[in-house]
């Protein structure tokens, strides 16, 4: 329903991150995605960013969002110990043909870039009606114009 992730892309970027170290290559983006309802809800971490550096797009069915993280470091400062990433990030999900891509919406809130997505009314749920091809007819009597004679239709017997 959701996304297609390419393994082979994660697991360049989880060894990229462990051997250049995560500081040397910038952030990481953490993501959850859930079906909540009629939508599927996607949470990106997205910790000390700015949220007018937060990009979000869509283009075809690739949701994109770009961010950055800037360091508070000041003229004159001696830095001491840099652990936190900082610098541009980007997360591509691949989206699958059953969201109302023209219905996404989404919130910044404490860290935590949450992108929501409708389920397209074509790929809801919805009941079908079943026939019963088994049920008989009743059956139906045509009388002939010659010599008066019945025949049955629909199988059954002639009254």
């Amino acid at each position: 329903m959701l996304m297609h992730t390419d393994p082979f892309r994660e697991l360049d970027r989880l060894s990229e991150s462990l051997w250049s170290g995560a500081r040397d290559r910038g952030m990481f983006v953490a993501v959850d995605a859930v079906r909540r309802g009629e939508n599927v809800v996607l949470s990106f971490d997205l910790p000390g960013v700015d949220p007018d550096s937060v990009d979000l797009t869509v283009e075809r069915n690739v949701l994109t969002v770009t961010a950055e993280r800037r360091t508070d470091q000041r003229e004159g400062d001696q830095l001491l110990l840099r652990e936190r990433p900082t610098g541009r990030v980007t997360r591509q999900m691949v989206l699958g043909d059953n969201l109302d891509l023209d219905a996404v919406s989404a919130d910044y809130a404490a860290g935590v870039l949450t992108v929501s997505i409708p389920v397209a009314e074509r790929a809801k749920a919805r009941k079908v009606q079943i026939s019963n091809s088994e049920r008989a007819e009743q059956p139906h009597v045509v009388e002939s114009s010659a010599a008066g004679s019945q025949h049955q239709l629909a199988g059954g017997p002639a009254s």
